[in-house]
């Protein structure tokens, strides 16, 4: 992977000024980066409790919560923004009960309620259609950093084993299955079979189980596994593309598993040096395949 990332020229072709959404991670922190590199001067609406100010330094700050959703076109009007971006994780969904609607929205509240009740996906086409028809132009992280996407390679010097090889096929299985579903993004497998998924908990909240599942004694003294994490078949490729970085190989290692396996291309990898050499340091490997190589 390269160490400069520079964002497509298409995609931020005649943009009079990016915002981006943030949430947490390093991802929109890299996104900002980027484009400050490239003579952007990008704004942020800092979402409350996922983004701290002082990690977007040289950019226009301003924190909102979720709940303000229905301000947030009026912001990025005055900030003179065309085109914007979300990016990082959101930990909660805004409380209906606290949303502070406003007379021309409240058509929008049907729409919005039923995308709460369905997967992440549903919930953020609503929020990014809505954007578009605002006027916005809603850009993908990865037209920004194509480079942070996990390339189709053996990243690490540990290779998998053919034992590893059984897991890596029937985790992408079971996180493809998930992903139809709208469920989740990662599996693990151990043995040749799926043992955990993931679920609202998040890729760090499945290795917590799977170490705890381990430390139990649930995996009938099974050694090894593989993390394998891949976007939904029908992945909104605008926001919450899969990602890992050094505390997904962190987890991985308490869980006991012997590497990571991700989408090639659909995957971000972010702090790839670290993530590399912390994997290099524990003994795993880190990979990127095609889900598709693996499919049944």
């Amino acid at each position: 992977m390269q160490a400069v990332t520079e964002p497509a020229t298409s995609a931020v072709a005649g943009a009079r000024r990016i915002a981006i959404v943030a949430g947490s991670g390093a991802l929109p922190v890299e996104v900002a980066q980027t484009l400050l590199r490239t003579g952007h001067h990008p704004f942020v609406i800092l979402l409350a409790e996922e983004a701290r100010a002082q990690d977007f330094e040289g950019c226009e700050t301003v924190t909102m919560a979720l709940e303000e959703f229905c301000d947030f076109v009026a912001v990025l009007r005055r900030a003179g923004a065309s085109h914007m971006i979300f990016a990082g994780g959101v930990a909660r969904r805004p409380a209906l009960s606290r949303m502070k609607w406003r007379l021309g929205m409240l058509g929008l509240l049907p729409q919005i309620a039923r995308a709460l009740t369905r997967g992440d996906d549903g919930l953020l086409r609503a929020v990014l259609d809505y954007f578009e028809a605002s006027g916005f132009r809603v850009l993908g992280a990865h037209e920004i950093v194509p480079d942070l996407l996990a390339p189709l390679q053996l990243l690490t010097r540990r290779a998998p084993s053919k034992a590893d090889e059984r897991d890596i096929a029937a985790a992408f299985q079971a996180a493809v299955t998930i992903g139809d579903l709208d469920i989740g993004q990662a599996a693990v497998a151990v043995g040749g079979r799926a043992v955990a998924l993931e679920g609202i908990e998040g890729t760090d909240g499945l290795l917590e189980r799977m170490a705890a599942m381990r430390d139990h004694g649930r995996l009938g003294g099974r050694e090894g596994g593989v993390l394998a994490k891949c976007a939904k078949p029908r992945q909104e490729m605008r926001a919450d593309l899969p990602a890992i970085g050094p505390g997904t190989v962190e987890g991985a290692h308490k869980a006991g598993l012997a590497g990571i396996a991700v989408e090639a291309d659909r995957t971000f990898i972010l702090e790839c040096s670290r993530v590399v050499q912390l994997a290099d340091e524990l003994g795993l490997f880190v990979v990127g395949r095609r889900r598709e190589d693996h499919s049944s």
